[in-house]
């Protein structure tokens, strides 16, 4: 009976040591253009890793769209990105990672993703769907690289007819 007893504490220790090692977090964010000048998107997001990498969702009106982060780092290999090109154009030429009106140029140039890796700086990127078929795609400058998203940060993302959204994500 003693051991039976110490067994169950033990598996409910590693229970409990597992779902301790699972980070989220929250963001929020408003869509900018012509369309729906601020509409409210509400973002969620849950990594294994302490935030380097996960899933990510965000809510806008009734629409859900869901799919995958990537904190940017040195060791990050160019076939683990291949996910975030899926409904746009390869590398997105098209919307330079790092382009857009933000202060202190932090969003200013693009790079081709072999040197986007090496230029790293604490970014992420992610590529969300939803149901429909709908694609987002969103970039974001963390406040704190070695956190993760943790540390919380900011940047956009686009929706594929153009609209954008500005995001803030807090720290945790």
């Amino acid at each position: 009976m003693k051991k039976s007893v110490t067994m169950g504490a033990i598996m409910l220790a590693g229970l409990a040591i597992l779902g301790g090692c699972t980070t989220t977090g929250t963001g929020q964010g408003d869509i900018s253009g012509n369309h729906q000048p601020g509409a409210p998107v509400h973002f969620t997001w849950q990594s294994t890793d302490g935030g380097q990498q996960g899933t990510m969702s965000a809510t806008l009106q009734n629409t859900v769209y869901q799919g995958r982060f990537f904190q940017i780092t040195r060791q990050t290999r160019l076939e683990m990105l291949t996910p975030l090109w899926v409904g746009w154009n390869d590398n997105w030429g098209d919307w330079p990672y790092w382009g857009g009106p933000f202060p202190d140029g932090a969003f200013q140039g693009g790079y081709d993703t072999s040197q986007f890796i090496t230029l790293y700086s604490g970014k992420v990127l992610a590529n969300l769907n939803n149901p429909d078929g709908g694609h987002m795609r969103c970039r974001f400058l963390l406040y704190s690289p070695s956190e993760g998203m943790s540390g919380g940060g900011q940047g956009e993302c686009q929706l594929q007819k153009g609209r954008t959204i500005n995001a803030t994500f807090d720290r945790t």
